[in-house]
C-alpha cells in the first residue's frame, strides 16, 4: 500500500472476561487501511468485526496489541485524551441512529463541533453545508420524531462529517431501512468515499458490501480473507478527487 497508511494494527487482541470465563474476541489483529479507502468489514455473528469496529473507533481499548490511527497510538492515551480524540478523528454511524431526540437535525449535527470547540459561526456554517449535502437543508429544524428513518441516517451521516474525521465507521448503515432507502444512503456514502473520505462499514449485507473496494471477512476474532475485487469501482487511488 503506497504512503503512511491511516490505520495501522499489530497483534490487536481483545478478551472479555466474566469470573472465571475468558471470552477472546479478537486475536492477534493485523490490519492496515490506507487514506482514502473504502472498506466493509464482514463475518458471521461472533466473528469480532463489531469488537474490531469499537477499537478502530477508539470506543473501547485492546487487551493487547497496538492499534495507530493518523500516526496516533491510540493505545497510549487515558480515557480523557481517548475521548477527546475520537470526537476530532473519528465520525460514526451507526444502525439506529442514536440522534439525541430533543435536538432538531441542525443541532444533532452541530453537537460534535460544541464538544470540538469549533466557534459558533463555523458551526453554523458547517452544519448548513453539510444538512445540504445530505439533501435536507428544508428539515434542518425538525426532529428525529419528525424525520423519516432514511432522513435521520442522512442526518446521522451530515453528523459523522462535522468536524472533518480522518475515518467514518457506519455499523450496519441500512439495516433499519427499506431497499430504496438504504440505496440513497450508500449512494451518500459513495459519494463521501469519492471525496477522499476513509470509510469502514460493518455489515451482513452482500448488496452493501459491493459498494466498496475491499472486503476485510473474520471469523474466530482472525481475519480470513482481505479482498480487493479487481472489478472494485473505488478504492484508495480512485476514492480521492482529482
Amino acid at each position: 500500500m503506497p504512503g503512511q497508511p491511516l490505520i495501522r494494527t499489530e497483534n490487536l487482541a481483545k478478551v472479555y472476561r466474566t469470573g472465571k470465563v475468558e471470552v477472546r474476541a479478537l486475536c492477534g489483529v493485523d490490519l492496515e487501511v490506507g487514506r482514502g479507502e473504502y472498506v466493509v468489514l464482514m463475518g458471521p455473528s461472533g466473528s469480532g468485526k463489531s469488537t474490531l469496529m469499537h477499537l478502530l473507533g477508539c470506543l473501547d481499548t485492546p487487551t493487547s496489541g497496538h492499534y495507530w490511527l493518523d500516526d496516533r497510538d491510540i493505545t497510549t492515551l487515558d480515557e480523557v485524551e481517548l475521548a477527546r480524540f475520537r470526537n476530532r478523528q473519528v465520525g460514526f454511524v451507526f444502525q439506529s441512529f442514536n440522534l439525541l431526540p430533543r435536538l432538531s437535525a441542525r443541532a444533532n449535527v452541530t453537537l460534535p463541533m460544541v464538544y470540538a470547540g469549533v466557534k459558533p459561526r463555523e458551526r453554523a456554517l458547517r452544519a448548513r453545508e453539510l444538512l445540504e449535502q445530505v439533501g435536507l437543508a428544508d428539515r434542518a429544524d425538525h426532529r428525529p420524531n419528525e424525520l423519516s428513518g432514511g432522513e435521520m441516517q442522512r442526518v446521522a451521516l451530515a453528523r459523522a462529517l462535522a468536524n472533518r474525521p480522518s475515518l467514518i465507521l457506519a455499523d450496519e448503515p441500512t439495516g433499519n431501512l427499506d431497499t430504496r432507502t438504504s440505496e440513497e444512503i450508500m449512494t451518500l456514502l459513495d459519494n463521501f468515499a469519492r471525496q477522499g473520505n476513509t470509510i469502514i462499514i460493518v455489515t451482513h449485507d452482500p448488496e452493501v458490501a459491493a459498494h466498496a473496494g475491499r472486503v476485510v471477512r473474520l471469523r474466530d476474532g482472525r481475519i480470513e480473507d482481505d479482498d480487493r475485487p479487481p472489478s472494485a469501482s473505488r478504492d484508495a487511488r480512485t476514492a480521492v478527487k482529482p
